[in-house]
């Protein structure tokens, strides 16, 4: 039996050569998730035109010349503190399940405590993201947007030194919430 070949994945910056193509990934990555608005495509051009956009924090891995995922972290606060939203993960389906989303996150978690941020939200499966350190935000005071179940509302302590942060969170306009 023949051993299936190790994949090799390059994690970078996005650059704007990529921007069509990690377009298309998103659309595709959503278009069979089952909590999707079906805009999440739309909702990265926005975030690249607006304040919160960080580059660094715009990755995307790359499988034979192919990208293959894409993540985006931007700024939000909780009460007057600076902190960042995971939003979008994407994955082109072929290559879900291989590790690449863990990979994305644990990239941008390396670079996003470099760059000195203490805090990473996320909005989203209360399965997956605990299995690269996010808990429910409430166990860190972080308040629990309106309509949305608790523990699909995390965080994760980027930095053991990371102040305390409490309150209310403000997300970049481009959410719309």
């Amino acid at each position: 039996m023949e051993k299936e070949a190790k994949m090799q994945i390059i994690i970078r910056q996005e650059t704007p050569e990529d921007y069509k193509e990690v377009y298309e990934l998103i659309a595709e990555a959503f278009a069979s998730a089952e909590h999707a608005d079906g805009n999440e495509q739309d909702l990265v051009v926005a975030l690249r035109k607006g304040n919160s956009f960080i580059p660094e924090l715009s990755l995307v891995a790359v499988s034979d010349g192919v990208v293959a995922g894409h993540i985006l972290f931007t700024k939000a606060k909780v009460g007057n503190d600076e902190v960042l939203v995971l939003a979008p993960l994407s994955v082109k389906p072929q290559y879900q399940r291989r590790g690449i989303g863990k990979a994305l996150i644990m990239e941008g978690h390396k670079i996003a405590k470099r760059l000195g941020y203490q805090y990473s939200l996320v909005l989203g499966s209360e399965t997956y993201y605990p299995q690269t350190g996010y808990v429910p935000a409430e166990q860190f005071g972080i308040e629990v947007p309106g309509g949305i179940p608790s523990c699909n509302f995390m965080a994760v302590k980027l930095r053991e030194d990371a102040k305390p942060v409490r309150g209310k969170v403000t997300y970049a306009k481009e959410f719309g919430m």
